[in-house]
Parts: structure tokens; C-alpha cells; sequence
């Protein structure tokens, strides 16, 4: 048990209907979870509002609920805390009811359009096999040390943030890498948090389902860099345009990294294969099992990032040297044919474009390159004609196919693809809604030598239709598809 008035430390209290030194069990902000003597936190989500659940609440026998508008009738037994926002107040809850768990480590956190998997889950990668205990906390997975959980969102609701940073105390980790979405900071999932720094990788068309402008998007984002303390450090791809934007107002000691434009953390492209890259880091050359010029970016904010935490400059290269790449990003296999199979989760126009610009720098053009990609449902719905439109120029042949359709007709999310799409190129378009079948239809098509790029699900092992997830896994897949093709 512990009291109330001490989990609402720093927390703005708008009214005060009840006693604040009641013992609680725990937070819950989902109904479904409470039970006696628990603290309600009443939300306001995309889907549902936490507020039409309070005499549920009040049912299952809760001490107190938290809400930003009173109820008409107020229950004797309850204390009721009215504050201005539910979701600030539920994340500076969770940290004081788990003792302020990200204050005991050096937090990092990793925010921008793309990348951000693959830096955090390399530099928990590359500090364990520099002999930390670290923690992760990734769209593809949660580590406490060396102990996996699984992840359910990009960065998770604050309670769950709080637990397991709890959990990596216990296990005594010594550093944490985690991804920082857009929404996870507008709906307030990272207050409280001490971060030890926060690394910015690019910004590109994403998520204006949710956001209603990209400028929206773009300051989101940089309210993170701005609300970093002064202890903090903020690192920045300066080639992209808005890196200098995200360090403006930050108090934090500021350092940049580019390809092109002057930095503190600088490299050069030496070679560009299938195998790797060969970079000239600050001066240094160093081999890398990653590929393409947006890895060499990565390398770059893993470096800095490695670095500003005091590691040893060239022990940083020697480490970067030894990174296996990340499961779903430029995942690759070759079958027994020569046929180069492609699995990567590039789901943004920036992020094919990457890829299959990638691709091609490699290629020597004596091949095909393939494309299967699609876009999710009840998502963005203005980068489904731009993702075809890449595809269909940077690619001899396009299957479009089904995402993660969720609630809506694949075949008119194909549609709203091939308006995107030059006449030029329309030749190169084939329309297959079912993914198995399209990555199949690929498969049988491409020749020996020819390379297969399969987008935009990358490590994700299940497909999203009318509400249900069905076992799907892409690399699983055209593996499977591949050795029957081989017999």
C-alpha cells in the first residue's frame, strides 16, 4: 500500500473533493483492470473516454479517481482529484508510485520519422556486448537485461514505461535506449521521465492520421528536445532540415551528426555493398554488417549517442564492427536460385525511398528489383498514392497488396495507391489484395540474381483484418514460398 497525497507529487491539482492520505492498492487508467482500493485515472482516448467508466470505477471499489471534469454527483467514499490533464497526471503518477525509476539510470530517448528501432535496439546491442546490464524499450520488443517482453506499442502507455524501468533497477541496469513516437509525447506517455539524453534521426511524411499538420508533427516532436534538462544531452542529423529546429530551444549540451554538412560526428560512404558499409567515422575507418546510406546515418547516431555516455571513442568502432542488423529492418535471405529476398519494415514514403534507393546503389541493373508493398487501413490515408508512386520509379516490377488492412477494403486501399502511380510506370503494376499470394506472384516472377523487396511490415508477425491479428510473417513466408520454388 501506499499513500495517495505521495503519488501525486508535482501533479497540478485543479480540486480536491475528499482525504488525500488514503492508502491505494495501484493506478489503473482501464477499467477492466481495477479492483478495490485502486486510483482511477480517467483518460480521454481515440476510441473510447475514461470518463463514462467512473461509476464502474466506483463499483469495483476504487479510493479515488482522477479526472479533468467532476462528476455531477460525488460519492462520500471517493476522493476525487480534478486536474487539467488526465495523461500528464497518470504518467507523473506512475514514476512517484514506482519511485521515479528513470532517475536511477541514464535514460536515452530516441525520436524521429525513421531509424528510431534500429538505433535503440543496436545501442542496447552494442552497450551489452560492452558488458552493461541495458534495457530496451522498442516497438519490437522490451528488454530487462537479457530478459524479453513483448511490445504492443512504439512507446508504451506510462504505467508500463514505469514498471519496467522498475524492473531494469532491480535487475541492476546501468543505461536504457527507448523509441519516443509523436504520440507517445503529445499524449503526455514521457512525463516525468529523467532523460540522460535524446537523439534526433530525420522527419518525413508520417502520421498525419493522427496529427493534422505536418508542422504539428515536426513540434511535437521537438517539445521532447525542449523539455530536456541542461544535464541532458541532445544529439541531431543535421542534414535533415529540421535537425537544428529540434535543438533551438533545448538547454541541453547540443551535438550534431551528418553525411554532408558540418558536424561533430561525421562520416564517409567507402563502400556500399550487400555485405555492409565501410565508413570514415571522425577520421576512422570502421566495417559495419549494415547496409545503406540511411544505416550510415544510424551508425553515426550510435557513435555520437555511445560517446556523449563516455564511452571510449575507438572501443565505439570496435563494437559498431561486431552489430548484427535488426530483425525486420533489411532482413535479407538468398535462396538456392540467386533470388535475394528483401524483408524491411518501411512503412513512410521516406522509408521506401531509402530502401529502394539503397537497392539500386548496390544492384549492377542486370537483375529485376521487385516490389510488394501496401499500406495499412485507418491510417494516413494521403501517403497511400505516394508510397505507389516510389515504387512504381524506383522498381522494374510493383505487386500492391494488403498491410494491415484493419477495417478497411484492402482493394480500396490498392486503389487510392495506383492514383499515384505514371502512366509510364503503370506496366510495372500488378494488384494482388491478398499478401501471401502477392509475395508468392513475386516470388515466381523474379529470376536468378533478381532481389525481392518486401515493405512495410518488417518484424511484424501478424495481419491486422476487421479486428482480428492472424499469424503472418513476412520473412517466414517467402522463405517457405522460396525453397518450394528451389525443389
Amino acid at each position: 500500500m501506499i499513500i495517495l497525497k505521495d503519488i501525486l507529487y508535482n501533479v497540478v491539482i485543479d480540486a480536491l473533493h475528499g482525504a488525500n492520505d488514503v492508502a491505494i492498492n495501484k493506478i489503473e487508467f482501464d477499467s477492466r483492470k481495477l479492483e478495490s482500493n485502486d486510483v482511477f485515472v480517467a483518460i480521454r482516448g481515440t476510441v473510447s473516454n475514461g470518463h463514462d467508466f467512473i461509476d464502474t470505477a466506483i463499483q469495483a471499489g476504487v479510493k479515488a479517481i482522477v479526472c479533468d471534469q467532476l462528476p455531477e454527483i460525488l460519492n462520500s467514499n471517493v476522493t476525487y482529484i480534478k486536474v487539467v490533464d488526465t495523461n500528464k497526471a497518470l504518467a507523473l503518477m506512475a514514476a512517484n508510485y514506482y519511485g521515479n525509476p528513470s532517475a536511477k539510470l541514464k535514460l536515452v530517448g530516441i525520436t524521429g520519422t525513421n531509424g528510431k528501432t534500429t538505433i535503440a535496439s543496436l545501442l542496447y546491442q552494442l552497450f551489452i556486448n560492452a558488458g552493461y546490464k541495458v534495457g530496451l524499450l522498442s516497438t519490437v520488443k522490451i528488454m530487462v537485461d537479457h530478459v524479453e517482453f513483448k511490445a504492443t506499442h512504439t512507446t508504451p502507455d506510462s504505467l508500463t514505461i514505469n514498471h519496467f524501468l522498475n524492473e531494469m533497477i532491480a535487475a541492476g541496469v546501468d543505461y536504457c535506449f527507448m523509441e519516443v513516437s509523436s504520440h507517445g509525447i503529445h499524449q503526455k506517455r514521457t512525463e516525468g521521465l529523467h532523460f540522460t539524453g535524446g537523439v534526433f534521426t530525420n522527419l518525413s511524411h508520417d502520421h498525419l492520421d493522427y496529427h493534422p499538420t505536418f508542422a504539428e508533427y515536426r513540434d511535437v516532436k521537438k517539445s521532447f528536445f525542449d523539455n530536456l534538462p541542461k544535464t541532458a544531452f541532445a544529439l541531431s542529423n543535421i542534414d535533415d532540415k529540421n535537425g537544428a529546429v529540434m535543438l533551438q530551444n533545448s538547454a541541453a549540451t547540443k551535438y550534431t551528426y551528418a553525411l554532408k554538412s558540418f558536424a561533430d560526428y561525421r562520416a564517409q560512404i567507402l563502400e556500399n555493398q550487400m555485405s555492409g558499409l565501410l565508413l570514415k567515422v571522425n577520421g576512422n575507418e570502421v566495417w559495419v554488417k549494415l547496409i545503406g546510406t540511411f544505416n550510415a546515418y544510424n551508425v553515426l547516431a550510435i557513435y555520437g549517442t555511445s560517446i556523449a555516455l563516455g564511452l571510449d571513442s575507438l572501443e565505439v568502432l570496435r563494437l559498431l564492427s561486431n552489430l548484427e542488423s535488426v530483425s525486420g529492418r533489411f532482413q535479407y535471405i538468398v535462396s538456392k536460385s540467386y533470388v535475394t529476398a528483401i524483408v524491411d519494415y518501411a512503412h513512410t514514403p521516406d522509408a521506401l525511398e531509402n530502401v529502394l534507393k539503397t537497392i539500386n546503389d548496390i544492384r549492377t541493373k542486370n537483375e529485376q528489383l521487385l516490389t510488394v508493398v501496401g499500406c495499412g487501413g485507418n491510417r494516413d490515408k494521403t501517403k497511400r498514392p505516394i508510397m505507389a508512386s516510389i515504387a512504381s520509379e524506383l522498381s522494374d516490377k510493383v505487386v500492391l497488396t494488403s498491410d494491415n488492412p484493419r477495417n478497411e477494403d484492402p482493394a480500396t486501399i490498392i486503389e487510392e495507391m495506383e492514383k499515384g502511380v505514371a502512366g509510364q510506370n503503370y506496366k510495372k503494376i500488378v494488384a494482388i489484395t491478398d499478401r501471401k499470394q502477392a509475395i508468392k506472384t513475386a516470388c515466381q516472377l523474379a529470376l536468378p540474381n533478381d532481389i525481392i523487396l518486401i515493405a512495410g511490415k518488417g518484424h511484424e508477425t501478424y495481419q491486422e483484418i476487421k479486428g482480428v491479428r492472424n499469424d503472418f510473417d513476412d520473412m517466414k513466408i517467402v522463405k517457405e514460398i522460396l525453397e518450394q520454388l528451389d525443389k
